[in-house]
């Protein structure tokens, strides 16, 4: 009968000790969130400005190297 009491005692423990890991989680996004540096409005802005900048002129560069191949290859087949 006490082995069936320490049993039941042990296992009482560990619940208790166990925090709930939702709340757990919560409680640590909360703590993370408050932690982030946000932008302001003109470093977005600016940030997006060079980001279309650094597209237009990929896209650009890709397309004169895609020409210069479809020449070559029109060239070299006699298309």
């Amino acid at each position: 009968m006490a082995d069936e009491n320490v049993k039941v005692e042990k296992k009482t423990k560990k619940k208790a000790k166990k925090p709930n890991r939702l709340v757990k989680y919560v409680r640590d996004l909360i703590s993370e969130v408050k932690k982030v540096v946000w932008p302001s409005r003109k470093q977005v802005l600016n940030n997006t400005g060079v980001v279309l900048a650094v597209c237009i002129i990929s896209g650009a560069a890709l397309f004169a190297v895609d020409s210069i191949f479809g020449l070559l290859l029109r060239l070299v087949t006699g298309s």
